[in-house]
């Protein structure tokens, strides 16, 4: 039955309610397709005077048919005050499982508040937000966990599912799995104007939380709202999410669906996915108006099997925000590529990455791979399989800013790679140096701090244009111990200098200088490889094959190069007739000087404009005028010239920025500067490459514009995150502590280190025994540091008197110290359920709370016993809670954060 409410002349509360158990629900997929057709649902239509569900446990509702979902606001408008509703309308606290399409479906409504509602084991998108107009809703403290693919829409679809159902293509036409389906998420948020706070998504079959961006109203509502200007809408709030154990990624930003239906001309569904989308956040989502950067804040992403976040747009930053056992923590793409993206700014700020953290998980669910891994070597869940090259933060297009995080476990081992920071594979796109990273720690423990790539299985050949032009701005030395360098694939001759750092296992180089993009397109030979050569190093030309399919009407390539210095440009086959060379990231005053292959017999029209893309207009047209000599071109840089050299077939001309840029444009404020090129030839079929001629007429030696700054051998101040801990509660404090016990065997073996860490601060110890370390857990600081030889009548004292109350105890042991197994009964006090075995044992590590009546669940002991040593043990402990005794001084943002979102 469905229960439809709305036209209600009363307040409505609906009493907890368990519907009948119709059928014993078995496989999702066939649920999915043949759902029992009197399934119970709640339908709330608009126009009612007051709806409020409260601690309702709905079971084995929906279907998978249009408009049957467990509890479904249909065309409701404004639901809160602005909807004239004193008392804003609201779900909470619902249970909503095995549910048969769908949790909460939110469509045409606006100013909903969903809390403390749970959603599991359901088909298609759980909380769902339908046609791409439904704004101001906000989701609070909600779990979605266990999102199956359903059969409604294209994006709830598998990939069986994607190829099976075609019941809405055109005539014969096969869906592609991944472009258009394969989209299943927990959080469908198909409109950027709506709020997320303390919500947590797990175990969905693609992703966690997805922002889709409809162009238009779709659905129902089609046409009621001719244009959303979803991806130009500023992002609502964002805080304290988590997501995990999703298959595709836990947090997804980016594509659009097709929002017209299936014809001759594109034969695929209405409503598939589509990748006609570019978040680009503007006031009043208006591109002419200031943009507004979308914040995400506190972001938890974790044991994801492909992504922690993938996100694509721009302005958008990251902050506060965990990234750990992903296959990638976090991917940005940029807003889209030159000449469509204006150039944007993506953060990321006070974030940690681990790449395998001590959860190793458990064999089953979405972690599909299971095998060694990690600092231990012990089985654990796998991103992809065993081979993967797990990566913290990848550097796709860009420009993106990584600036004071941390890098934890990034452990090779003799089957993957692992780095703190890579690229995409197997990239055809383009990169610019105005990626930059500053402030990073990275913990003794990442093996890579940075990994170029390297030939055979996941990066093919690796040379793709993408790849070869992989490379970044270390702004501050953190990387790499050298201030204001860039970092590159050490087989790219034209970024290099021959006072440059190779630096092996990278596969990368470390050079000073100052480098920017040129942007070549061609039109009508999109079949070209381009051969670049450096003139001071032309025995290793670099070669792009164009990013651009070969069936293209034109081709485009985007080298990056050191500024100030000359270059030649090759072709594999005929030259093209037209060739367009655009200044992208090019400071005011930057140059290069390049020369391009044609036949001999080639006569040319060369102009320069700036490209207005705002209007699409072009504006200080110039042509060019010929010189005689190359030398005559060098003393004239400024002046629009070029010189072409028939003994060699080089068209000579000046790349240099007149105009200044501003921020993360790509181009000037006044557009973007051009050099157009058209060429006429009787000699049209002939291969331009004009290598051989070039040199060595043209080499030169080898130098360094920008000198090589030297390594720094000081620590990295003030660099790295300032929190370590990444919880869902966010507000609470949490204290740092590590303690490495050492046995007699391991003294023996070599190892001499035993400590105590507080907070980054470390006591050692050096003698046999036991030492203690007491923290103020209202504080967080050190007030009492004791060790005892052995456990004796004066450690006995200690523990009954010596210890001040409210502490939290931290205890390690070197050696094997007399009395160990007397130490239990006195342990007992500090929150041991009760007195542990210690009979036989080596060495113990400790953690345990002095004062108040229930001991803390955190409290814990380890000890060691033979070949097995305990090694460094670290745990992060919470600091100020009202259990311990304290006062507590936070505030809890997630309740201001919702007050804001739900007020007037």
């Amino acid at each position: 039955m469905m229960y439809a409410l709305g036209n209600l002349g009363t307040r409505l509360w609906l009493p907890v309610l368990t519907t009948p158990c119709i059928r014993q629900r078995s496989s999702p997929s066939s649920h999915a397709r043949a759902a029992p057709a009197d399934r119970s649902e709640f339908k709330i239509f608009g126009n009612f005077t007051s709806v409020h569900l409260s601690h309702v446990e709905l079971r084995n509702m929906g279907q998978q048919k249009k408009g049957r979902y467990p509890v479904h606001f249909h065309r409701c408008g404004d639901v809160d005050r602005r909807g004239g509703y004193r008392e804003p309308t609201y779900v909470d606290g619902l249970s909503i499982h095995h549910s048969f399409s769908r949790c909460i479906t939110i469509h045409a409504t606006n100013g909903l508040l969903v809390k403390d509602t749970v959603g599991y084991d359901t088909l298609g998108h759980c909380f769902f937000l339908e046609d791409g107009i439904e704004h101001r809703n906000t989701f609070f403290h909600n779990l979605g966990l266990l999102t199956r693919p359903g059969t409604l829409l294209p994006t709830d679809r598998n990939e069986t599912m994607c190829t099976s159902i075609r019941d809405k293509v055109y005539k014969n036409y096969t869906p592609s799995p991944s472009m258009e389906c394969k989209a299943v998420s927990t959080f469908w948020i198909a409109n950027p104007n709506n709020n997320l706070i303390s919500n947590a998504a797990a175990g969905s079959q693609d992703a966690g939380i997805w922002y889709v961006f409809h162009s238009s109203s779709t659905g129902d509502s089609h046409g009621l709202v001719p244009e959303t200007r979803a991806e130009l809408t500023p992002l609502g709030i964002f805080y304290n999410n988590r997501v995990h154990s999703n298959f595709k990624a836990g947090l997804f930003i980016d594509k659009g669906v097709k929002t017209t239906n299936a014809s001759a001309a594109d034969p695929r569904e209405y409503l598939c996915l589509d990748n006609n989308a570019r978040f680009r956040p503007h006031e009043n989502a208006d591109p002419n108006r200031p943009r507004v950067a979308a914040l995400i804040d506190t972001l938890i992403a974790f044991k994801n099997n492909d992504l922690g976040a993938w996100i694509r747009g721009g302005d958008i930053t990251i902050q506060n925000s965990g990234f750990a056992d992903n296959g990638v923590g976090l991917s940005f793409a940029s807003d889209g590529s030159y000449p469509k993206d204006e150039g944007s700014s993506q953060e990321v700020t006070q974030s940690l990455f681990v790449g395998e953290s001590h959860n190793r998980g458990s064999n089953g669910g979405q972690n599909k791979y299971w095998g060694q891994g990690g600092a231990d070597g012990k089985m654990r869940t796998l991103p992809r399989n065993r081979t993967f090259p797990i990566r913290g933060f990848q550097i796709y297009d860009g420009p993106v800013r990584l600036t004071q995080s941390t890098f934890r476990n990034y452990v090779l081992t003799t089957e993957r790679f692992a780095s703190a920071v890579g690229f995409n594979l197997k990239n055809t796109w383009q990169l610019t140096p105005r990626n930059n990273l500053s402030k990073l720690s990275f913990q003794p423990n990442v093996g890579l701090r940075v990994f170029f790539g390297h030939p055979g299985q996941w990066f093919e050949e690796n040379d793709l244009d993408g790849d070869k032009n992989s490379i970044f701005h270390d702004v501050d030395g953190s990387v790499t111990g050298y201030r204001d360098v860039y970092v590159g694939r050490a087989d790219n001759y034209l970024i290099r200098h021959p006072d440059c750092v190779n630096i092996t296992q990278w596969n990368g180089l470390v050079c000073s200088g100052t480098y920017s993009q040129v942007y070549i397109q061609t039109q009508g030979a999109p079949s070209l490889s381009l051969s670049i050569s450096r003139d001071e190093y032309p025995e290793a030309p670099l070669v792009l094959r164009g990013i651009n399919s070969q069936r293209a009407l034109s081709q485009q390539y985007q080298p990056i190069l050191m500024m100030s210095k000359s270059y030649t440009l090759h072709w594999d086959g005929p030259a093209p007739r037209e060739i367009v060379l655009s200044l992208i990231n090019f400071n005011q005053g930057d140059w290069v000087l390049v020369g391009l292959c044609y036949p001999p017999d080639t006569t040319f029209q060369v102009m320069a404009d700036i490209n207005d893309r705002q209007s699409n207009t072009f504006n200080d047209i110039t042509d060019y005028g010929p010189l005689y000599s190359l030398a005559e071109l060098e003393k004239k840089p400024l002046e629009r010239k070029y010189f072409f050299d028939h003994s060699v077939g080089l068209l000579w001309l000046y790349l240099q920025a007149r105009q200044r840029r501003d921020g993360h444009s790509y181009c000037s404020v006044k557009g973007c500067e051009r050099v157009k090129v058209m060429a006429t030839t009787s000699s049209s079929k002939l291969t331009c490459n004009c290598t051989a001629k070039a040199y060595p007429k043209y080499t030169k030696a080898p130098s360094a514009v920008v000198p090589m700054p030297t390594l720094s051998t000081q620590p990295c101040r003030d660099c790295g995150a300032s929190q370590l801990v990444f919880s869902s509660d966010p507000w609470n404090a949490y204290l740092q502590t590590q303690i490495k016990s050492l046995s007699s065997k391991e003294q023996h073996s070599g190892d001499t280190q035993s400590f105590i860490t507080v907070n980054r601060e470390t006591f050692s110890f050096t003698q046999p025994g036991f030492f203690l370390v007491s923290v103020d857990a209202c504080s967080g600081k050190v007030t009492k540091k004791s060790s005892f030889s052995k456990m004796d009548s004066k450690m006995e004292q200690y523990f009954k008197t010596g210890i001040p109350k409210r502490s939290i105890v931290l205890l390690g042991t070197r050696g094997q110290p007399d009395g160990l197994a007397g130490v239990a009964p006195y342990l007992v006090p500090l929150g041991m359920a009760k007195a542990a075995d210690l009979q036989s044992k080596e060495s113990l590590v400790f953690w345990g709370f002095q004062g108040g009546s229930s001991p803390p669940p955190w409290a814990s002991i380890l000890a060691g016993q033979g070949e097995e040593g305990l090694g460094l043990q670290e745990r992060y402990l919470p600091l100020g809670l009202e259990a311990y005794g304290c006062t507590q001084a936070s505030t809890r943002r997630d309740m201001e954060l919702l007050r804001t979102a739900t007020g007037p």
